[in-house]
């Protein structure tokens, strides 16, 4: 199978799925800390950088009486 992160081609026993899709990432991304596909990991920080940069709204305290 074809590693979904690196693009090495390793034996399917020797890997793992992505957390977020189950696609096959090889057993060298996963001892280097890789979980997610590089699609999935471009959509997270994708979404990660959307997020960041809307700063959230927060409704001004009301006074105390």
């Amino acid at each position: 199978m074809i590693c979904r992160s690196c693009g090495n081609e390793e034996r399917a026993s020797e890997g793992y799925p992505c957390v977020d899709c189950g696609t096959f990432i090889c057993m060298i991304c996963d001892m280097r800390g890789v979980t997610r596909c590089k699609s999935c990991q471009a959509k997270r920080e994708a979404g990660a950088l959307t997020a960041d940069s809307v700063p959230p709204t927060v409704p001004a305290a009301k006074p105390l009486t």
